[in-house]
């Protein structure tokens, strides 16, 4: 029998929850390859995609809350997960730190989420073996 070699990824999100399957599908992927053991190194927000982060999301009690349901498995598994900081700001994204820096009245970006610059997926595209995007579809 042979053994499959474990590779380590990252998942770049770019389409909304509730817009978009991109985030439906990147989790169900993330819970696969890593109970196949293989290792996600990061997860990276990009465009609207970074509407996952917002800790403001109240879907109907009936659907499911896309952002708690990726803050529970990023917790679960100690993965990273960054929002691009010039994607975020453009839609009213912020950490405390952003928040003071424009002088707004909150900031709104859900726990684990981390807002960062491209130079994280630039890290990321180095030290992952794999990079799988999930765009939003027309």
């Amino acid at each position: 029998m042979t053994q499959t070699q474990s590779l380590s990824y990252t998942l770049v999100i770019s389409g909304a929850p509730y817009t978009s399957q991109a985030p439906q599908s990147a989790l169900a992927f993330a819970k696969a390859l890593v109970t196949a053991g293989h290792q996600l190194e990061r997860v990276f927000l990009y465009g609207d995609g970074v509407f996952l982060a917002s800790g403001l999301v109240s879907p109907p009690s009936d659907e499911v809350n896309w952002t708690q349901a990726w803050t529970e498995f990023l917790l679960e598994t100690s993965t990273p997960a960054v929002a691009c900081i010039a994607s975020a700001l453009r839609r009213g994204i912020l950490d405390n730190a952003e928040q003071i820096r424009y002088e707004k009245a909150a900031s709104n970006i859900a726990e684990p989420f981390e807002m960062a610059g491209l130079g994280d997926w630039v890290e990321a595209t180095i030290t992952s073996s794999r990079i799988l995007y999930f765009l939003p579809t027309d």
